[in-house]
């Protein structure tokens, strides 16, 4: 008997058909050399555990009373959205803010704006300002007077250009705009949520700016540094939070060990708080050594054997089973009862 040969396919030239060769080609098969060593380890980590999140901070607070009554501002007729949530952001670093709509014999409108325009920069006549947040338009459209003539940069289908746009008196409050919450879990356990109209602007804030605290990790670094639920980070380490997401950003490209400094509003008043980071724990999730010991941990039960299985335990949190020289067995585990309390 012949050993087994490997036979490596080529290309084959396609001038000369496979019939007129006069011999028989078989389908190249692939070896799985490795395949055993095929990697099933997790693509994220796991879902944090020991979440606090009051029910009450779930609901958007009932503050549309208040907000109608605030000032107004200016009216422009736009709708603007982050470049990060559309098509730009797929085709490399979005900049700019989206215009989402335009409301009809705007001022949008006669400026010769279109749906799907980004808007790059604007002018209120104190110096060119580059757009990122949707926030910044909403401090522009409260702070500038109504006849305050904007210069903005845009981007249309890859080409910029440049209009004017006459902000007028605002006749009633703008649409509002429903909160949206925001959760971290690798390096601090927080839920933060984007602050509503009236809070914001009682901060000294735009409309969409601020985080506002509404959930935290029972292990969070920062409950020992004194954050606390409903407080409002209005900026970290100097740079103020137009969005929750700068709040993330900070946490997430912090170098390890670094601690942030929160500027926080809470009860009316502000006070800073050095916030540290810490990280994901690691834990052992499988060791195995052939024929003599193996390990094994799920998240739920853990395996342990060794000896070709003469001693194997099995363990969860409610139970656990032992056996030695597969025979001998031991099980104890939770009873469906509570243990009487003396009187």
């Amino acid at each position: 008997m012949r050993p087994a040969r490997f036979v490596c396919a080529r290309p084959r030239a396609a001038s000369r058909p496979l019939a007129a060769r006069g011999r028989r080609w078989l389908a190249p098969v692939p070896l799985a050399l490795g395949a055993g060593c095929a990697s099933s380890i997790p693509l994220e980590s796991p879902a944090l555990s020991g979440w606090e999140e009051p029910l009450a901070l779930f609901e958007e607070p009932q503050d549309e009373e208040q907000r109608r009554e605030l000032d107004a501002g200016s009216f422009s007729g736009l709708a603007l959205e982050d470049a990060r949530d559309s098509l730009e952001a797929m085709l490399g670093d979005p900049r700019g803010l989206v215009v989402a709509s335009i409301v009809e014999n705007s001022p949008a409108e006669a400026a010769a704006l279109r749906v799907g325009d980004i808007l790059l920069e604007v002018d209120a006549g104190a110096g060119s300002i580059e757009l990122a947040w949707p926030s910044q338009w909403g401090e522009i459209e409260l702070s500038a007077p109504a006849g305050t003539v904007l210069t903005l940069v845009y981007d249309r289908a890859g080409s910029e250009r440049e209009t004017e746009l006459t902000l007028v008196e605002r006749v009633r409050p703008a649409r509002r705009i429903a909160t949206e919450r925001f959760r971290e879990d690798l390096r601090v356990g927080v839920v933060v949520r984007t602050a509503t109209e009236v809070e914001a602007r009682a901060a000294g804030l735009a409309p969409g700016a601020g985080a506002v605290v509404v959930g935290l990790g029972q292990a969070s670094p920062w409950r020992s540094a004194g954050i606390l639920f409903e407080d409002l980070i209005v900026a970290v380490d100097g740079e103020p939070v137009a969005h929750p997401q700068v709040v993330l950003d900070a946490i997430r490209s912090a170098r390890k060990g670094q601690v942030l400094r929160l500027e926080v509003v809470r009860a009316g008043g502000r006070l800073e708080v050095d916030a540290p980071l810490t990280q994901r724990t690691r834990e052992w999730k499988k060791a195995y050594i052939p024929l003599i010991y193996r390990y094994e941990n799920d998240g739920q039960e853990r395996t342990l054997s060794f000896l070709l299985g003469i001693f194997k335990c099995t363990s969860t949190d409610a139970a656990w089973r032992m056996r030695i020289l597969w025979i001998f067995s031991f099980q104890r585990g939770d009873a469906d009862r509570l243990d009487e309390m003396d009187a």
